[in-house]
């Protein structure tokens, strides 16, 4: 099946962000990127063309139509700041070396003046150093569960079954279920959507106890103070992991996923041997192939 649909420069710009892990190393003539999302071949062209290719197509563009006319009409006036809420945010996910951390936070409604006034939100708008410092003061206050999923166990699991966002479902799932046991019902529960609501909830099928009710907003770090907080935890507790991987292997390891990644990468090897890249990086990224000059299949 082939569906085609015409994006915006805002759309193409999330599209971009959204597929930056399952682009593929050759590029068609014209075209921005080519992805592959599970059945789905995905190619996004400069003139704001998107096409879908294979069975899952016609679900995939609907995903990024929806996407558009809710950007283009956003009602929701919802305050979802003055509430008691359970968020739930990931980092890592974009770093080809570095653990994945998700997770989930419990603030109160009571809460909400402590978090404003620690300038807690979205960690990519944080620097790192601002993190280190107000991360250990939200960790005090507030209630949260983080699971670190390592480079190891995240090359065990990644395959074309189990694709980064369902290994980014189950570990949402996982430290939802974990903090909905020890607190009070919230007013919401939310989840920073990386994909839409049918579709994380398909990755779940083989999980037992899955949370309902989840309320899935973009950007919902800047729209949910539990959710900036998890970001916020998520992302200290990914430097101090990344930290441990730059002493462990006296490697000056950077973040992302750009032609400094490469260069480090190809270091890595020579010291080490191919085989470090399985303790140190998310293999299924197309930097691997770069590193070791072999094309991934």
């Amino acid at each position: 099946m082939n569906v085609v649909i015409k994006v915006d420069e805002e759309t193409k710009k999330k599209m971009i962000e959204y597929y930056k892990d399952k682009v593929r190393e050759k590029t068609p003539p014209y075209a921005i990127f080519q992805a592959k999302e599970e059945d789905t071949i995905i190619t996004l062209y400069s003139s704001g063309k998107a096409m879908f290719q294979g069975t899952s197509a016609f679900v995939d563009a609907n995903m990024w139509k929806a996407i558009k006319e809710n950007d283009e009409e956003d009602t929701d006036t919802t305050d979802y700041i003055n509430t008691t809420s359970v968020g739930s945010d990931e980092v890592g996910t974009g770093d080809y070396f570095g653990p994945i951390v998700v997770t989930s936070a419990y603030v109160r409604k009571e809460d909400v003046s402590f978090l404003k006034e620690l300038g807690c939100t979205d960690s990519k708008k944080v620097t790192d150093d601002k993190i280190k410092k107000i991360a250990p003061e939200i960790i005090k206050k507030i209630k949260y569960k983080s699971i670190i999923l390592k480079n190891e166990e995240y090359n065990e699991k990644y395959s074309k079954e189990n694709n980064m966002n369902k290994i980014k479902a189950i570990m949402h799932n996982k430290v939802l279920s974990l903090i909905l046991d020890e607190v009070d019902k919230p007013d919401y529960v939310i989840v920073d959507e990386f994909a839409r609501e049918n579709r994380y909830y398909s990755y779940l099928n083989e999980i037992p106890n899955v949370v309902k009710g989840i309320t899935f907003i973009t950007k919902a770090e800047s729209k949910n103070l539990a959710v900036a907080a998890a970001s916020i935890i998520s992302r200290y507790i990914f430097l101090n992991e990344f930290d441990k991987l730059c002493d462990t292997y006296h490697l000056p390891l950077p973040k992302g996923s750009g032609a400094s990644v490469d260069e480090i990468g190809q270091e890595a090897v020579e010291k080490y041997g191919k085989d470090i890249l399985d303790k140190i990086a998310k293999k299924n990224f197309s930097n691997t192939s770069r590193i070791l000059k072999t094309r991934i299949i």
